[in-house]
């Protein structure tokens, strides 16, 4: 089943807020037929993306005192490991679950769509951090990432499952008849193909498969910044999410891996309103209509290169190029309220069903 999107506006996971109450009402009343949960890490560093998905990860260790997260390899790793790849085999995801202090969003957001019955929602949105980003981000007391230990970036890989695959089981119990859709946040991939990165392609996109291969729902993976889009085309991601403020013409590089991603059913999810990049203030000065026309812009690059234009408007998403969390409240809320402006502009003038 593909995934139809149609324009559909939706966003990237963090938000600014410390209420939790404010963040789940900016998400319903922007993000209509897509809504997601809220991280919110200026609630507490458990809710920064790099601790929010570690409980029960093999070695982790969080100093919230230091706000520090690392792995601890003077641990028994390897048996704790063990114990993980016993849950996972079992699927049994209720002991590597979310805890509520780490994603008040999440749970006030079941909370809320367990009595919503609007029409509207057409997809619940969830997010994990992904294998790449998380392995690199998180280094061990010796300072060596951890996805260089085999180990460790095993239990990486198995922890970002099951908590990827709790929330399609939390989705799924409270709202049994609404596709769900999990995104994978790999801002790090802005790094592959670098000097700093020692990771060759196969690798990368065995990572991520075996992430997204697991999901039951549609799956996204998100990069923030520029990356070979060609590796993404290659993994069985239904979603790619780029930021198409500032990196349109990158995607236009690719244009015959961008036609065979396209015609297999994907769909590029527009980040063109600006969130956080270039900078927190930037949503102030732009306009829907002028977004709409940046992003017609962009489009034009990959129709200019034999896309077909009615597919590849059909099979988009409007998004913001990157989560709201670092910009001050007033600033995401309007980057979502403008994500959802450009929604229901490029709609009423390119989709006709």
């Amino acid at each position: 089943m593909s995934l139809e999107a149609k324009g559909m506006a939706a966003a990237i996971g963090s938000a600014p807020h410390t209420d939790v109450d404010v963040a789940c009402k900016v998400v319903f009343e922007n993000l209509p037929n897509i809504p997601m949960w809220p991280q919110l890490p200026n609630v507490s560093f458990k809710e920064n993306m790099y601790v929010q998905y570690t409980e029960g990860m093999p070695g982790i260790t969080v100093d919230e005192a230091k706000r520090r997260v690392y792995f601890d390899t003077n641990r028994d790793v390897i048996g704790e490991l063990e114990t993980l790849f016993g849950l996972y085999l079992a699927d049994d995801v209720g002991p590597v679950a979310i805890g509520p202090e780490y994603a008040h969003g999440l749970y006030k957001f079941l909370e809320i769509i367990k009595g919503d019955t609007n029409p509207d929602i057409k997809l619940l949105k969830g997010h994990v951090t992904g294998p790449v980003s998380m392995g690199l981000a998180v280094a061990d007391q010796n300072k060596r990432p951890g996805l260089y230990d085999d180990t460790l970036r095993e239990g990486i890989i198995k922890t970002l499952t099951m908590k990827a695959k709790y929330q399609v089981k939390k989705f799924k119990e409270t709202r049994p008849e609404l596709p769900v859709m999990i995104f994978i946040d790999e801002p790090y991939l802005m790094s592959f193909g670098s000097a700093f990165v020692s990771l060759n392609r196969d690798e990368v996109v065995g990572y991520l498969n075996e992430l997204i291969d697991a999901i039951d729902g549609f799956t996204g993976i998100h990069c923030c910044g520029n990356t070979d889009w060609s590796l993404l085309t290659e993994t069985n991601v239904d979603v790619i999410s780029f930021d198409a403020y500032e990196y349109s013409e990158t995607i236009a590089l690719y244009p015959s891996e961008m036609k065979k991603f396209l015609d297999r059913g994907g769909v590029l999810a527009w980040g063109i309103v600006p969130s956080g990049l270039p900078s927190p203030q930037q949503v102030a000065e732009e306009t829907a209509e002028g977004l709409l026309k940046k992003l017609e812009a962009g489009m034009q690059l990959l129709v200019d290169k034999g896309i077909d234009k009615e597919i590849l408007v059909n099979q988009s998403l409007i998004t913001p190029n990157c989560g709201t969390g670092s910009m001050k409240p007033e600033f995401a809320e309007r980057t979502l309220g403008l994500t959802n402006e450009v929604s229901k502009l490029m709609r009423d003038k390119y989709i006709t069903d």
